[in-house]
């Protein structure tokens, strides 16, 4: 009876979980908060698929709300191998834990002075990475 309880309740959380999560011009976000209008940028489900130059916008609009992205996801563009670029807008302030790792195309990326926090190993092997500026707020 437990175990059957724990399964209903995983999956459950596994519903209300996706259905917080939602994709605008190719890139997926994850509403972070409904009551303050901010969103992550998270990670493709379930495949991270994500290629090329990127750029993130500062305010989404997702059923008729618009929200502003605050922070780039864990493992947001996790093993993303042939994103090239990123620019990240001046509303993010938090770059998660594993956010590009293994991002083994990712040449440069644009972190504003917003950003406060980047968390352990966000960049991890990263090898192509030549062009970052790690803001003084960090």
């Amino acid at each position: 009876m437990r175990k059957s309880l724990l399964v209903l309740f995983l999956l459950l959380t596994a519903v209300v979980s996706r259905a917080q999560v939602f994709e605008v011009n190719g890139i997926c976000y994850y509403i972070a908060s409904a009551e303050e209008h901010t969103v992550e940028v998270w990670h493709k489900s379930p495949i991270n698929d994500y290629s090329g130059n990127i750029i993130i916008p500062e305010r989404v609009t997702y059923e008729g709300v618009s929200y502003s992205v605050t922070a780039i996801g864990v493992a947001a563009f996790y093993g993303c191998r042939n994103l090239t670029s990123v620019t990240i807008p001046n509303s993010v302030t938090s770059i998660d834990i594993h956010a590009f790792y293994e991002c083994t195309g990712l040449t440069s990326i644009t972190i504003p002075n917003s950003v406060t926090t980047i968390a352990e190993m966000a960049f991890y092997r990263c090898r192509a990475l030549t062009s970052i500026s790690i803001p003084n707020s960090v």
